[in-house]
């Protein structure tokens, strides 16, 4: 028997008449469009060439004046410049963070356009702040590239993994001549039949790496290709195991970037002064909050990391798209004497204070508001973002416990 959805979606094509005009359009004949392809440069000519003849009010929006003027410091980031998204950057703080790197008061931007999200975060930071500052600590980093060799069977893919071990000195040569800021830490081999992927972990300096670890593999696979005994039917640059963009038990155990955690204990006084709920109920939420991470197979345990990691990773330059990979964690919450204990541990972040977006000038600004541009700051930015992380997870869980979560977004989302 069908189910209620399908029969649903049936009716509703059925209706609307979509299976008939999409017969229409299949039955027409295709036809190429003779535009010339749009150029990669990031000059402001090009921009201009894209607007004219396209309505006003969409160039003045994404490519006024000041885009154009500044077209060109966008050429190592962007292809195909057509102008700049505006998104309105608020600030949460000041967040008091206690750490290995990170020691201070901090106001963090963030870019969004979700409303209540920098609200809500800027209340877990003013807990934090008033119980004393977030215990923080960079735990391990170690960024993942995994390239695949596919071998003609089991016994020429142990052959090459036996071979590769004894190859480091050629191996840290490769990688040398590709950076300066990378290392290469080590490579474990995961052997499938005749398939055998190299999993090679890097710390990248002061830049998230993505690139950095990219070329120095792609310089080591071809230095074992051109020495190794064996000759592969194929090989890839990344076998996707590594865990790049993706949410995955690999780096849920292991850590992809970098692993860092953060801690406070909040007196019982301030739960109910500033979070309007007590530690009791936030304790009772908690535990169903856990039951419901693992009834529907969550990757780690927590509340909401991506919000406040996506928010600053745009206003900071970062690459969002490791949002995915790096909101993976765990959120505890238990009671502690004088108060309620709640940590976050990401095993996953991906950060940066130098390379990729972080040198444009919105970024760079946002990081410099911190006081983390440059080198020597990546670690500290990663203790902030975890502290961010535990800001956030205080602020909806007691909104969550105290019954105002969805009152405070009526509020400030759709009243205001």
């Amino acid at each position: 028997m069908y189910s209620r959805r399908l029969k649903s979606l049936l009716q509703k094509l059925d209706g609307s008449r979509a299976a008939e005009r999409l017969g229409q359009h299949l039955a027409e004949p295709a036809t190429a469009s003779d535009r010339p392809r749009f150029g990669r440069s990031a000059k402001p000519e090009a921009a201009e060439r894209f607007w004219k003849g396209r309505p006003q009010e969409q160039a003045a929006a994404l490519c006024d004046a000041d885009a154009l003027r500044s077209a060109g410091e966008y050429g190592a980031n962007i292809e195909n410049f057509i102008g700049i998204a505006k998104l309105p950057v608020g600030v949460a703080g000041p967040l008091l963070v206690r750490g290995l790197h990170a020691f201070g008061e901090y106001l963090i931007p963030l870019a969004t356009s979700e409303a209540a999200l920098v609200a809500s975060y800027a209340r877990g930071a003013h807990v934090i702040t008033r119980s004393g500052g977030a215990v923080a600590a960079l735990i391990s980093e170690g960024v993942l590239r995994t390239p695949a060799f596919v071998f003609a069977d089991i016994l020429e893919a142990g052959q090459f993994v036996a071979w590769v071990a004894e190859q480091e000195a050629g191996i840290r040569a490769a990688v040398a001549a590709t950076t300066r800021h990378g290392k290469l830490d080590e490579i474990d081999p995961v052997i499938d039949n005749d398939v055998v992927f190299l999993c090679c972990r890097y710390s990248t300096g002061d830049a998230s790496g993505q690139n950095m670890v990219t070329l120095a593999t792609d310089a080591v696979c071809r230095h074992l290709l051109e020495h190794a005994p064996v000759t592969p039917k194929h090989w890839f640059i990344e076998g996707n195991f590594s865990g790049d963009k993706k949410a995955t038990y690999l780096g849920l155990m292991t850590g992809r970037g970098r692993k860092v955690s953060a801690s406070i204990t909040i007196p019982e006084k301030l739960i109910g002064d500033l979070l309007q709920t007590d530690s009791e109920r936030m304790l009772a939420y908690a535990r169903v909050a856990a039951l419901g991470a693992q009834l529907s197979g969550q990757f780690g345990a927590q509340g909401h990391f991506a919000n406040g990691l996506a928010a600053l990773y745009i206003a900071t330059g970062q690459d969002a798209a490791c949002v995915s990979e790096s909101a993976v964690g765990f959120t505890r919450m238990e009671p502690r004497e004088g108060g309620l204990f709640m940590s976050v541990t990401l095993p996953n972040l991906m950060v940066g204070t130098v390379g990729g977006g972080t040198g444009l000038p919105t970024p760079r600004a946002a990081l410099d508001l911190m006081g983390l541009y440059g080198e020597g700051k990546a670690p500290a930015l990663a203790e902030v973002a975890a502290s961010l992380c535990l800001a956030g997870e205080i602020s909806i869980m007691a909104a969550i416990a105290a019954g105002h979560f969805t009152r405070a977004h009526g509020r400030l989302a759709r009243e205001r």
